[in-house]
Formats: C-alpha cells, structure tokens, sequence
C-alpha cells in the first residue's frame, strides 16, 4: 500500500475506495438477473460516484460538517453476505449495509488520526455521509423484517 504522507494521498485514497465500489455495484448490476435488482444496483453504483464528487470537493476545499446521523445498530446483527448472482433484495440490502458501515469506521478511524480541526471535520463529514447511507438501508432492512 502507498504510503499517506498527507491529506491530499489520503482524500486519492477515499475517491479510489469509491470508485471501485461504483465499479463493484455496477459489476453487480449487469450480473443480476432481474430488472429491479438491476436498478437497485445501478442506483447504489450512483450513490458511490456521489461520494466521489463529494470527496473531489472536500479536497478543493468546499466542504460543509453536518450533524452525526444515528445508528439503529442493524449492521452489527448481520453476517457477512458476499455478492452472487442469485442474491435476493434482503441479501442486496445486507450487503450494503456491511459497506456502508465498513466505510464509516474507516473515516472515524481516520478522523482520530488528526488533530487539526479542518481534516478531523472532513474526515467525520464523510463518516456522517456513509452513516447517512447505512440508516437508509438499514430502514429498508428493517421494513423487510418487521
């Protein structure tokens, strides 16, 4: 792994990270052999060029900190689900979650690396962006099992 020698090689890191879950999802989406699971997929590769642009942002210095999103602590109750091409919409929403929460500790952690309030701010901006997602679909999860 490159060395991160400064804020800019981790914000390249970040936007590469994103980039091949857009790939990931969209991989996905050609595989999946039915029409919503396919838009679904589609739907989940946009949202990962988003965070791409955000974080394209973020390193051109225009960034906003929004307030921490709450957890309905679903991710933590759910195995490990790995694509195929039979996956149904439960296993799909699953997966994203695992994801999405697995992005977010990574941008808590790197929070805690700085001092500085600008990148400790950027850094838990993003984490509150992928908690942001994990909530949606951990409502969506939590609307197919109630």
């Amino acid at each position: 792994m490159k060395k991160l020698n400064s804020i800019y090689d981790i914000l390249d890191l970040a936007m590469s990270a994103e980039l091949k879950a857009y790939e990931l999802y969209g991989h996905m989406a050609a595989m999946a052999e039915n029409e919503w699971m396919s838009k679904t997929l589609e739907g989940f590769a946009q949202e990962e060029l988003q965070h791409h642009a955000k974080l394209k942002a973020i390193k051109a210095g225009k960034f906003v900190l929004k307030e921490e999103v709450s957890d309905l602590g679903i991710s933590e109750t759910l195995e490990d689900v790995q694509p195929h091409e039979n996956m149904d919409y439960r296993e799909l929403i699953a997966f994203a979650i695992k994801k999405e929460n697995s992005s977010h500790s990574l941008y808590k952690r790197l929070a805690s690396i700085f001092s500085e309030p600008e990148l400790r701010g950027t850094f838990l901006m993003l984490a509150n962006e992928e908690a942001e997602h994990k909530r949606r679909f951990e409502m969506q999860y939590k609307s197919l099992t109630s």
